[in-house]
């Protein structure tokens, strides 16, 4: 991994983008690193977009709020990128050079020859995933989509361990004190009410995420 990460999660409300970046922060602590996790929405609603922003690195980490130039972009839902619901336009706007993208969607999505052209000079690398199809398939729920996408940027960049995010998921679900917002909190405890125990949320979750693993494609641009 490179001394320095920066991640730039956009999603709509519901899907978990807050949690995610909560999720992955902390799994990098664990693993000694410095992590620092920004959350960012406007009206707390269902399919209003939202943010997060994480910051990972190996060295101390001075900056704070919304991620300007992230290395990584991941897009939780297509109505980011085809109905323009994000913060940011264009959706890869400030992407750093050889940067990733990230999208859940079942099949590429139609970008213009602009917006390609624009990536390719920016030789960028974009990736495809399914994640709400095996949130589904796998965890039995689509609020798992935010771990079929954690699952498949740590089968691009391993930026924490399974072993780690398993922990931090604990941490999360099984007693943890962090809430960014009400919605968020409402949202976690509707995620645990599909399931009977704690244990087995973090069972299938992890089932989840090492399915996503596996299930990235890429896309030449």
């Amino acid at each position: 991994m490179a001394e320095r990460m920066s991640i730039r999660m956009s999603g709509l409300g519901g899907q978990g983008v807050v949690t995610a970046a909560h999720i992955l922060s902390l799994a990098a602590t664990l693993e000694g690193k410095e992590s620092t996790v920004n959350p960012f929405f406007g009206a707390e609603k269902r399919l209003a977009p939202a943010e997060s922003y994480v910051r990972i690195s190996t060295t101390r980490i001075s900056e704070r709020g919304e991620v300007l130039s992230p290395n990584i972009i991941m897009i939780f839902h297509p109505h980011v990128i085809t109905l323009g619901k994000c913060y940011t336009m264009p959706f890869f706007d400030g992407l750093q050079k050889n940067g990733i993208i990230l999208v859940n969607s079942d099949v590429p999505l139609n970008l213009s020859s602009d917006e390609l052209k624009q990536l390719n000079k920016l030789n960028a690398k974009l990736f495809y995933i399914p994640a709400t199809q095996i949130a589904s398939e796998v965890g039995g729920t689509e609020l798992s989509t935010n771990m079929a996408m954690l699952g498949g940027l740590l089968g691009i960049v391993p930026l924490a361990s399974i072993e780690n995010i398993q922990k931090s998921l604990m941490d999360r679900f099984g007693g943890g004190q962090f809430v960014a917002s009400g919605s968020t909190a409402a949202l976690d405890d509707t995620l645990k009410t599909k399931y009977e125990k704690v244990t087995q949320l973090i069972e299938k979750n992890i089932e989840v995420i090492l399915k996503a693993n596996g299930s990235i494609e890429e896309y030449i641009i």
